[in-house]
């Protein structure tokens, strides 16, 4: 009887312990099937097609069309630049590359990405459209991660539980889920007019059934096959960990370090991987000096898992909070390559002929735990608040753009397609409806004798935005937001109140019920979703995740 008892003892402890660990079992079996499902190689050296100028001399009889090139960076949040006064830790982690951009172009004051997280804008910075008009709605998420979130998060004290919804359907697997083939990429339509096509970094557009870079036009296409800087335990790399963040907490189980070109295998990088990145980009630039190209340079930097050079997080010994040092220093690395793009345009004699744009795919996320990444704006990345879709937005084109331009009307991702086939003189595409405007014409002020060109409207009388049951419009200065989940409604007036902090529903009924039709008319145009949301995870928007959950904050529920 004594035996049994030890053994009942013993049984029971284990269980207890299974159960207080569950979470953490679960991550660590998600992450033995993610790791050893597809283990990356040893490096393999890109080398990039040189070509020859038979190609754009063909198709342009005439000078040489501007090199084009799309810098992308992720979760980039407005507070993360010096330009206007900000910056990371009081300003004191310069970004004088990014902001050079904006100086000698173009600064879009109130640029908006296309969604509050990643994988919708990016369909409409290649597509040139609502994402939605072709079902892309939520983002694609990696098998486990959804569940995960919802066992991570359970009963969490910091804020209301994780929903699922009552009629969530079955998931598409993850490399199915994109922008699909029959879409026309950016990339197909500069392709066509002779452009050599290099794509590079993050895609998260799907990678099957013709949805992979090297398929939507790119000729070549380095791409990031998963989501580490460098390996956990590389001596070269310093890394932070927030264990308040079920997000954070999957990615360091499920993620490696991993690329693959043009489909080929998984491999490691050379490197550091925003250096890595921008390495390759300074290659391609070489290689393409005597033809017109496109370089989508979509950086990975500085989304997690929050990693760091060493080298980088050494220079920043003033900077006390840990994560906020790692942080940091990762905008460091980003800002340096972008000055190395820049560099080797001007090396090869092509900065004048080369239209640059930089943008975030979204704003800052607020589970980082870094309260101050979007100020002076209100929420996070995952809410359609100013912080989660106000983002960097600038565009140079030196000899086109005069330096210093200052551009307030709102402008969207969809406008960098149009602005790009502008500027090759690509032809219009007419079988489908596009929503982006060719911002051009609204930043180049031609003189004729002593007199400017009039200045043209807004390039947009409303702009929207759609997750689920979170839906967003802004028209004629007025924002408007409503959600199921909670049940309201928000309305500010941007022109007075750029920051949301005071709701006017109440004052403006007649205002609420135009956004209100409008919204109803736009949301009629757009398609299903190509696949169910699995979860929905109550976002707050004045709080980061580490921080206590107050009676009356505000909450918004949002579906992936």
């Amino acid at each position: 009887m004594k035996k049994v008892g030890i053994v009942v003892t013993a049984l029971v402890v284990l269980l207890a312990g299974a159960y207080v660990f569950r979470a953490e079992i679960f991550l660590q079996l998600i992450s033995y099937r993610l790791q050893a499902s597809n283990p990356a190689g040893p490096n393999r050296p890109v080398t990039w097609d040189s070509g020859s100028d038979d190609t754009s001399g063909a198709a342009f009889p005439g000078a040489r069309p501007p090199n084009i090139i799309l810098i992308v960076a992720d979760d980039l949040g407005w507070n993360d630049l010096t330009i206007n006064g900000g910056g990371v830790a009081d300003g004191t982690v310069p970004t004088p590359n990014i902001n050079a951009i904006a100086e000698e172009g173009a600064f879009f004051t109130n640029g908006y990405s296309a969604s509050g997280t990643c994988a919708p804008s990016r369909a409409a910075l290649m597509s040139g459209r609502y994402p939605t008009r072709f079902g892309f709605e939520f983002t694609p998420t990696p098998p486990g991660m959804m569940k995960s979130i919802y066992k991570i998060s359970g009963g969490d004290p910091n804020g209301p539980p994780a929903y699922v919804p009552e009629d969530v359907g079955e998931a598409l697997p993850y490399a199915d889920m994109g922008m699909p083939g029959s879409e026309i990429s950016l990339a197909e339509v500069l392709k066509g007019k002779g452009y050599h096509t290099v794509h590079i970094g993050k895609w998260h557009l799907g990678r099957t059934n013709g949805m992979a870079p090297h398929d939507q036009g790119f000729d070549e296409s380095l791409l990031m096959s998963s989501g580490l800087y460098l390996p956990e335990d590389d001596p070269g790399v310093v890394n932070s960990k927030q264990d308040f963040d079920p997000i954070d907490r999957f990615l360091w189980k499920a993620l490696r370090w991993a690329a693959s070109f043009n489909g080929s295998e998984d491999f490691e990088p050379g490197g550091y991987l925003t250096d890595y990145y921008t390495r390759e980009a300074v290659k391609t630039i070489e290689a393409n000096k005597d033809r017109p190209f496109f370089l989508y340079l979509a950086h990975w930097a500085p989304h997690t898992p929050l990693q760091a050079s060493k080298e980088d997080y050494d220079a920043l010994s003033h900077i006390e909070l840990h994560r906020e040092r790692v942080y940091a220093a990762m905008i460091r690395a980003l800002d340096r390559g972008v000055g190395e793009v820049m560099e080797a345009l001007k090396a090869n004699g092509l900065d004048d002929n080369t239209l640059v744009i930089f943008t975030s795919d979204n704003g800052g996320a607020g589970y980082i735990g870094l309260p101050e990444v979007n100020q002076p704006y209100r929420g996070w990345k995952i809410t359609f608040f100013e912080g989660g879709i106000h983002v960097p937005y600038f565009m140079k084109w030196p000899g086109k753009i005069a330096p210093g331009t200052t551009y307030d009307e709102p402008v969207h991702h969809f406008d960098i397609f149009a602005t790009a086939a502008g500027a090759a003189e690509a032809e219009k595409i007419t079988d489908r409806k596009m929503d982006g405007v060719n911002l051009l014409p609204y930043v180049t002020a031609s003189q004729v004798g002593d007199k400017m060109n009039e200045p043209l409207g807004a390039p947009h009388e409303s702009l929207f935005w759609k997750e689920g049951h979170y839906q967003v419009v802004i028209s004629g200065g007025w924002k408007l937001q409503r959600a199921d989940r909670p049940d309201k409604i928000w309305l500010f007036n941007l022109e007075d109140d750029p920051t949301e902090q005071i709701n006017v529903v109440a004052e403006k009924p007649e205002v609420v019920a135009r956004l209100m039709a409008e919204l109803d008319e736009h949301m009629a145009e757009q398609m299903a979703p190509a696949w169910p949301a699995q979860l929905e995870t109550a976002i707050r928007i004045d709080k980061t995740p580490d921080q206590p959950f107050g009676e009356g904050e505000e909450y918004i529920y949002w579906a992936n």
